[in-house]
C-alpha cells in the first residue's frame, strides 16, 4: 500500500470558486496527463475532477508531498499566480498508504461529498478512472485498488441507509428552484449537456416543465438532450444571438472561463425586465461576476447549498458510523490481497527461471549423458523432470502465499 498516493484539493478547505481554478479543460487532457506522468516518472495515475473537489490519485514510490504537489500543479499549466499557487498548495490533503485507501473509500462512499448520501460520486470516480485506463495510464496496482474502491461503495449504499431518500447537490438546486415558485411553462435554457445538466433535466420533466433550450459545445449532444425534452438544441455560440427571451438558466460545463458573460446575458434578455433565475452548478462558476452585479439575478450555486449539506451531515450521523466500519473491513480485507497479488506477479518470471535452467541442464551441462540414454530412459527422464518442472513453479508460490498470509 505505500505506493498509494492521494493529492486532494477540496470544498472542506477550499470555496468552491476558488475551487474551479484547478479544474482542467477535458479537450486536452489525456495528453496532458500522459506529459506529467512521463515527466515526473510516474507510474499510474489519474485525474478526478467534480463539483466539489479535484483528486490526482497516483501509484508511485516516489515521496508525495506539498513540495512535489506543487511541481506536479505547475507542470499542468494552469497559469496559478503565486498567491493562488500558495493558497491552493496550503490548502491541499495529502495522503499516503492506508490513509490514501480510506480517503477514496470515504470519498466513492460520499462520506467526504458536499452533501453525504449522494451516489453520483461513485459514478464520476468510475468514469474519471475508466478514463485513464482507456487511455494507458493506470496498471494493475489502481485497477485492484478502484475494485476495492466500488465494492466498499456498493456494501455501503445497500447495507446503510446513507443514501435513503438521496439528497444530491442537483436535488437541492431543484428545491430551491421549486421554492421560487417557477411556472411549468416557463423559459429553460440548458447550457451544457453533461450528467449534472441531465439529472436536473429529468426533475424537471418530472415536474411538468415542457419549455426547453439546450445549449451545448457539442451539438450533437445538445441534439440528444433536447430531444429527450422535446425542446430545441443549439451550440453554445448560438448564445450570442439568441432572442427568445428566458425565465430560467440552468448551466453546468467544463468551461474554465465564465459562458454567460454581461454583454450574452443582455443578449438574452432580448429587452425584457425584471428578476430572471439562474442555476448554476458549475465549477468554476459559468456566470461571470458583472452579470450578477449588473442585472436582477434570483442566483443559485453550489456554494449556496453548503448549509443545507452540513444539516444533512448531522441528520445521517449514525449512518455514518455503520459505513466507516464497512470501510474498515474492507481495508483488512484488501491488504492481504494486494501482498498475494504483489507475489503473483514477482512469481511470473519463475517459470521462465526454471525452463532456463532445464534447458541448460539437458543442452550443456548433461548434454553428453543424455546423449548416451537410450529411447526408453530419454523419455523417461522427460517425465521426471516435466514432473519437477511443475512442482517447482508451484511450491514457491504456495509457500510464498502462505507466509504472507501467516505474517499478516
Amino acid at each position: 500500500m505505500k505506493f498509494l498516493k492521494v493529492i486532494a484539493f477540496t470544498h472542506k478547505q477550499i470555496e468552491l470558486k476558488e475551487l474551479g481554478k484547478l479544474v482542467m479543460c477535458q479537450e486536452n487532457l489525456t495528453e496532458k496527463l500522459q506529459q506529467v506522468k512521463d515527466q515526473f516518472n510516474i507510474p499510474e495515475l489519474f485525474y478526478l475532477s467534480t463539483c466539489n473537489r479535484v483528486e490526482f490519485v497516483l501509484a508511485t514510490s516516489q515521496d508525495v508531498d506539498k513540495v512535489f504537489a506543487q511541481q506536479l500543479l505547475q507542470s499542468f499549466g494552469m497559469g496559478l499566480c503565486p498567491y493562488y499557487m500558495d493558497t491552493m498548495i496550503d490548502a491541499a490533503s495529502i495522503y499516503e498508504d492506508h490513509d490514501a485507501l480510506n480517503h477514496l473509500l470515504r470519498t466513492s462512499c460520499s462520506l467526504e461529498s458536499l452533501v453525504v448520501g449522494e451516489k453520483e460520486i461513485l459514478a464520476q470516480l468510475r468514469r474519471a478512472y475508466e478514463e485513464c485506463r482507456e487511455a494507458g495510464l493506470t496498471g494493475d496496482y489502481l485497477r485492484m485498488v478502484m475494485n476495492c474502491v466500488v465494492k466498499t461503495a456498493k456494501e455501503v449504499y445497500t447495507h446503510t441507509n446513507i443514501s435513503r431518500n438521496p439528497i444530491s447537490v442537483v436535488s437541492l438546486a431543484y428545491r430551491k428552484l421549486k421554492d421560487l415558485k417557477q411556472c411549468s411553462n416557463s423559459r429553460v435554457l440548458i447550457i451544457g449537456a453533461g450528467e449534472t445538466n441531465r439529472n436536473i433535466s429529468k426533475y424537471l420533466q418530472k415536474h411538468k416543465y415542457s419549455n426547453f433550450a439546450v445549449f451545448n459545445r457539442t451539438l450533437a449532444n445538445a441534439e440528444t438532450l433536447a430531444a429527450d425534452l422535446n425542446g430545441q438544441a443549439y451550440d453554445l455560440e448560438a448564445l450570442k444571438t439568441y432572442n427568445k427571451g428566458f425565465d430560467v438558466i440552468i448551466t453546468c460545463t467544463s468551461a474554465t472561463q465564465p459562458i454567460i458573460t454581461a454583454e450574452i446575458y443582455k443578449t438574452l434578455l432580448n429587452g425584457e425586465e425584471g428578476r430572471k433565475t439562474i442555476v448554476d452548478l458549475a465549477v468554476p462558476n459559468d456566470t461571470a461576476p458583472e452579470v450578477l452585479e449588473q442585472f436582477q439575478v434570483q442566483y443559485i450555486e453550489v456554494n449556496s447549498l453548503n448549509e443545507i449539506a452540513k444539516k444533512n451531515l448531522q441528520e445521517r450521523y449514525q449512518e455514518l458510523v455503520h459505513a466507516e466500519r464497512i470501510i474498515h473491513q474492507n481495508i483488512g480485507e484488501f491488504v492481504p490481497l494486494l501482498k498475494q497479488r504483489r507475489i503473483e506477479v514477482a512469481m511470473r518470471q519463475v517459470p521462465e527461471a526454471i525452463k532456463q535452467i532445464r534447458e541448460k541442464a539437458l543442452n550443456s551441462v548433461f548434454a553428453d549423458e543424455v546423449q548416451s540414454l537410450d529411447d526408453q530412459s530419454r523419455e523417461i527422464l522427460e517425465k521426471v523432470i516435466n514432473y519437477m518442472e511443475k512442482k517447482y513453479i508451484s511450491v514457491p508460490m504456495v509457500m510464498a502465499k502462505e507466509i504472507m498470509i501467516q505474517t499478516n
